[in-house]
């Protein structure tokens, strides 16, 4: 679609030997399969008052940041989910414990109610 260089480790690949260094930059090669897509890009472009390629690079940019955004918030509602699942198991492994201590003092006394009935 765009014939943009690429960089692939050591090898050239369309800047012509000079990878790392400056050199002309080149221009995309923007191909449309529908002149009237082109068409609507350029008028976009021209209202915008910029460049079509700085226009389509600006559209892409901000649609990858939407999309990370939207990762990003999606991630954050997980860790909360995860974070009060986590403090939840956390309470009812702390009540649990507390029952099960009540249980064994419980059972303790009885033992020692009973031994005291058998001594006498």
């Amino acid at each position: 679609m765009w014939n943009l260089p690429r960089h692939t480790g050591g090898r050239t690949c369309g800047t012509g030997g000079t990878i790392g260094t400056m050199s002309q930059p080149k221009a995309m090669n923007l191909r449309f399969p529908d002149p009237a897509q082109r068409a609507a890009i350029e008028a976009a472009a021209r209202q915008e008052g910029v460049s079509l390629q700085e226009y389509i690079l600006s559209a892409a940019y901000d649609r990858a940041t939407a999309v990370e955004r939207h990762f990003l918030d999606a991630f954050s509602k997980s860790m909360a989910r995860s974070g009060d699942a986590f403090t939840e198991a956390a309470e009812a492994a702390d009540s649990d414990r507390e029952r099960r201590a009540a249980e064994l003092a419980a059972r303790h006394d009885l033992e020692e109610q009973q031994e005291r009935g058998h001594a006498a």
